[in-house]
């Protein structure tokens, strides 16, 4: 009998899911507090996830098979960073400076 390769959608919906709840657990078990908007963001997107099996409508917000758009993801990479009790990484780009004219 043979096994049916696993369909890339489904795995990208359940790493994403697992990927919200860890970032919520670790949060509670750290004691930090997420702010209303971000326990909002992590409810709503697992709800999108599990109804449609992905969170973004526009193909365009990110690539055919990922369950999570690309700002999706850096919101939730920020929330379990957050979790962590690390600070926000900096952009490693220099300022342009302003030159007088």
């Amino acid at each position: 009998m043979k096994r049916k390769p696993p369909d890339p959608r489904a795995l990208a919906r359940r790493a994403a899911l697992n990927a919200l709840k860890r970032a919520r657990r670790q949060a509670e078990r750290a004691g930090v507090k997420l702010s209303e908007w971000e326990g909002e963001f992590l409810g709503s997107v697992e709800d999108r996830l599990k109804t449609f099996g992905r969170a973004f409508g526009d193909p365009e917000k990110g690539a055919a098979g990922e369950a999570l758009s690309m700002r999706q993801r850096g919101k939730l990479k920020e929330i379990a960073i957050k979790a962590k009790g690390e600070e926000r990484e900096r952009s490693r780009r220099p300022r342009k400076s302003k030159k007088p004219d």
